[in-house]
């Protein structure tokens, strides 16, 4: 099922660090399995949230396998749970390891954070405490896990609402260690660093400025909701536009990254966030053009 890492084009290698970029896609959701046959929609990759795939067959791996042939993928886990102090779950595992040889994906990703503890899944994103015992115990299970899979893994940074009082260092230092520790990649989840800034008054430039560069792989852009002094990530809204504005800071640190809209709840039309993918594409031409001819052109 080899095909290239682009639908029209070989992946484009940024040349500063040797991070494929794969353009711009969008979570994969069962309310446009047919459009996506049918239209062939301008998308470069689809990303599909591997739990959702853990079955023996039926129509979630019929259309799978047939959008698969046309566009590129990358997987998302929600269940790897690997800050927790449960042994990692073999079978889980497995089926991680039977999936990406099934869908052959430019890369397999899941949370930094844990999702259970005592064997209960409590479907939850939950964060870490920022420490150094923290840091060497996620590091380790990462490298376990990467050694498994055969392949690196990206980790994605959660949103949060609440801190520990044990945590020592900030979570982009946090992020930034687990990564280089275990060299593996990071998803930069840009939605989320404006949700836990706001929620911990940090400044998310900062968080943009303390991450390595050359490990952010991807990046999640998605919407979220107001609950009172709370920002909540319910990923049920468009991209707002303190987002998009976060985003085009990101780009112009880090330079081209592999981009997608990711929409869980209330799902939307897909003509709406094909709408939200070109504004994500035209942003992040505008913010990897020099200054110079950016201000030429205003």
């Amino acid at each position: 099922m080899t095909i290239p890492l682009r639908s029209s084009e070989d992946a484009k290698i940024d040349g500063s660090d040797q991070r494929p970029i794969l353009g711009f896609g969008l979570g994969l959701r069962p309310e446009h399995y047919l459009e996506v046959l049918e239209g062939r929609p301008a998308v470069d990759w689809f990303e599909i949230i591997s739990e959702n795939y853990f079955v023996d067959g039926g129509k979630p791996l019929h259309y799978l396998d047939r959008i698969r042939e046309h566009y590129p993928m990358v997987m998302h886990g929600v269940s790897l749970s690997i800050g927790s102090s449960d042994p990692l779950d073999p079978e889980y595992l497995a089926g991680l390891k039977r999936l990406a040889g099934r869908v052959e994906p430019a890369w397999v990703s899941d949370h930094l954070c844990w999702t259970g503890v005592g064997g209960r899944n409590l479907h939850d994103l939950l964060p870490l405490p920022y420490t150094e015992e923290a840091i060497a115990h996620v590091a380790e299970r990462v490298c376990r896990v990467q050694d498994y899979l055969g392949r690196q893994i990206l980790l994605e940074n959660v949103s949060s609402y609440v801190t520990y009082t044990d945590s020592r260092v900030p979570e982009w230092e946090f992020l930034s260690a687990v990564a280089q520790r275990s060299d593996c990649r990071i998803l930069l989840d840009v939605n989320n660093v404006y949700v836990s800034a706001h929620n911990h008054e940090f400044d998310p430039l900062a968080y943009l400025d303390g991450v390595p560069r050359e490990r952010v792989w991807q990046i999640h852009l998605a919407g979220h909701s107001h609950n009172g002094p709370l920002i909540i990530d319910t990923h049920d809204h468009p991209v707002p536009d303190p987002v998009w504005e976060l985003y085009v800071e990101a780009i112009a640190r880090l330079g081209p990254v592999s981009t997608m809209i990711e929409r869980d709840d209330d799902i939307p039309p897909l003509d709406v966030l094909l709408g939200e993918l070109a504004r994500a594409r035209s942003l992040a031409a505008s913010a990897c053009r020099p200054a110079k001819s950016r201000v030429s052109e205003a």
